[in-house]
């Protein structure tokens, strides 16, 4: 396994952000898709242009990877100016849809929708993002019920979530170590659901545990310390009992902007912490 989580899933491309689902007992990664630029490294993230986004699966971790190709490009969206910035996916009634965050003509994030019949894509934008969106990041969560939800935020620290310490008070925004600040997803294991984001300047990837999927979440622990390069962002999916973190790194070009993505196991010990080391 250690082999797995060194190497990037595809070099081809540079990719980042992987939002990780399993559909039709496959696993389909929905990355963003960096691109060069001669734009400088800035705080509000101009070096990272990207202009459109692909699909890769594989039957499972370790096979072969397949690059599905650009399923949706900037040129096809009405409503975005720039950066379709880090994508998650769902499934309902045999449609997929695609969520992602770009700046619209205003430069203003807001998060739109397309849909397509295969996971793969290729995916058709809607006209309007969705009404009322903003931010970045979005992350969709099908509970076994059958009710879904998006998690997003991100930018100067995220939006409010009710997030608690040890003690049930909330974690303060200058808790640089333990607070949201980007990166929301949603996984639910044993009965409990799990919010995992990562901590901005600090470059943790941390979760909490609660018993609602509206929270609130308990700060669990650390899944991961800072990577190569300036931001973290994941998933975590299950597949064939087996429990897996996706993430990325720059490893592949030093470049904070031109990242790779990798894929490492997870566990849990006895008391539903997560740990990367086999309990």
């Amino acid at each position: 396994m250690a082999s797995t989580s060194l190497q990037p899933l595809v070099k081809e491309i540079f990719t980042a952000d992987p939002s990780a689902h399993v559909f039709n007992g496959r696993i389909y990664v929905y990355p963003s898709h960096d691109i060069p630029t001669p734009i400088q490294d800035n705080d509000n993230g101009d070096q990272y242009a990207m202009a459109d986004y692909h699909v890769l699966s594989m039957d499972s971790v370790g096979s072969p990877v397949t690059d599905h190709g650009v399923v949706l490009s900037l040129e096809q969206i009405p409503w975005a100016s720039k950066q379709l910035w880090a994508p998650d996916a769902a499934e309902k009634n045999g449609k997929f849809y695609l969520f992602f965050p770009a700046r619209d003509k205003e430069g203003v994030f807001r998060i739109g929708v397309a849909v397509g019949d295969k996971p793969e894509g290729p995916f058709t934008p809607e006209k309007e993002p969705i009404e009322g969106s903003y931010s970045i990041d979005p992350a969709s969560f099908v509970d076994e019920d059958g009710e879904a939800y998006l998690y997003f935020g991100g930018i100067w620290g995220g939006q409010y979530l009710a997030l608690l310490d040890e003690a049930g008070k909330p974690l303060d925004s200058s808790d640089h170590d333990r607070r949201f600040f980007e990166a929301a997803w949603m996984h639910k294991y044993n009965g409990k659901y799990y919010f995992s984001y990562s901590t901005g300047d600090t470059h943790y990837l941390c979760y909490a545990i609660g018993d609602s999927p509206l929270g609130p979440f308990t700060y669990g622990g650390r899944i991961l310390e800072p990577v190569e390069g300036w931001t973290t962002h994941h998933s975590i999916v299950e597949h064939e009992g087996r429990w897996w973190l996706f993430h990325h790194d720059t490893s592949l070009s030093g470049k904070n902007h031109l990242r790779c993505v990798k894929v490492r196991e997870i566990f849990y010990d006895a008391t539903g912490k997560i740990t990367v080391t086999e309990p």
